[in-house]
């Protein structure tokens, strides 16, 4: 049974293919011969307990510079489509809450993956923090002198903007730098909300595992090693992915947070691992997919429509 899959991205026209993945979604979806749509979340609209949207049915080919094929718009009730895939890229701020809360009327009549009130109650960097014990020492603050007894605690700190994304304005400060207070300054007139405060992990050097779970069981894994000079893991900062087995300790990450993830329709989510602390729950448009693929990893894509139809055929 071909389904109706609606695609809720940044314009597609804009997107990394090498490394998106939502693209290795559409193709995986479309391989199967479902029907695709494609918009921006700017279009949806809420009228009584109707959900409307302008949609653009779409082709899509793993060709770099011609990537995808768009007709033309129609409004669309969104109850007709059996599928939503909301994965357009953070930051998490109050578009993407409004969209989640837009979205939720419809769900789970049509499935919208994830389930969007719970993406709305886990942002990454906060909703790890349910696993203390998983996690390297943590505070969620931007109270100067909190941070100060957390820095002279454990001295080698990174600060990070609790809604940041990407690898952006990730700072790690030693325990002697002379340019915490200039930091703190500028994180204090650039970010409304709290700062994410944890121990900086020196073997951050030899990766930051991005491992792929689907319906709350583990699908794949890659491990990405900061380039020469940079802090950062991220792949779009440089972060060069390797092929990667778990460890027990990763392993028995996965194990705790499997349940609770199924549990709360996060279908697809990605953890980050440093020397087996946890330090992110993504829910929101976890990356990996294609790295994973392309190392000679499983096909995560593959999983997860082999679970969306399940769910959508039950």
């Amino acid at each position: 049974m071909a389904l109706k899959v609606a695609v809720q991205m940044d314009h597609i026209s804009t997107i990394n293919i090498a490394g998106d993945s939502a693209f290795a979604m559409m193709l995986e979806a479309q391989s199967r011969g479902h029907e695709l749509y494609h918009y921006t979340p700017d279009r949806l609209a809420l009228r009584g307990e109707e959900v409307f949207c302008a949609l653009e049915p779409v082709e899509v080919r793993d060709q770099k510079g011609s990537h995808f094929t768009l007709g033309s718009r129609t409004r669309t009730d969104m109850r007709e489509m059996d599928v939503v895939l909301m994965r357009q890229d953070p930051p998490f701020d109050l578009s993407y809450i409004a969209a989640t809360h837009i979205l939720e009327k419809i769900h789970p009549a049509t499935l919208v993956v994830n389930n969007p009130a719970e993406v709305r109650n886990a942002p990454e960097k906060l909703f790890v923090t349910d696993f203390p014990d998983l996690m390297p020492p943590t505070l969620i603050t931007k109270d100067r002198a909190e941070i100060d007894l957390f820095r002279e605690e454990y001295g080698d700190i990174v600060m990070k903007p609790l809604f940041g994304h990407g690898g952006a304005a990730v700072f790690r400060i030693t325990k002697d730098d002379l340019n915490y207070g200039s930091l703190y300054d500028f994180f204090d007139v650039t970010f409304r909300e709290p700062w994410v405060i944890q121990q900086f992990l020196p073997n951050v050097k030899h990766g930051d595992k991005r491992i792929l779970l689907v319906d709350g069981e583990f699908a794949g894994a890659v491990n990405r090693v900061p380039a020469e000079g940079d802090l950062r893991s991220n792949m779009v900062r440089g972060g060069a992915p390797t092929d990667s087995d778990l460890t027990e300790r990763e392993r028995e990450i996965c194990a705790r947070l499997g349940p609770s993830l199924k549990e709360k329709g996060l279908i697809l989510v990605g953890i980050d691992v440093i020397d087996g602390m946890l330090t992110e729950i993504n829910v929101t448009a976890p990356t990996g997919i294609r790295a994973i693929r392309n190392l000679g990893g499983p096909d995560v894509a593959a999983m997860v429509w082999d679970v969306l139809e399940g769910k959508v055929r039950a």
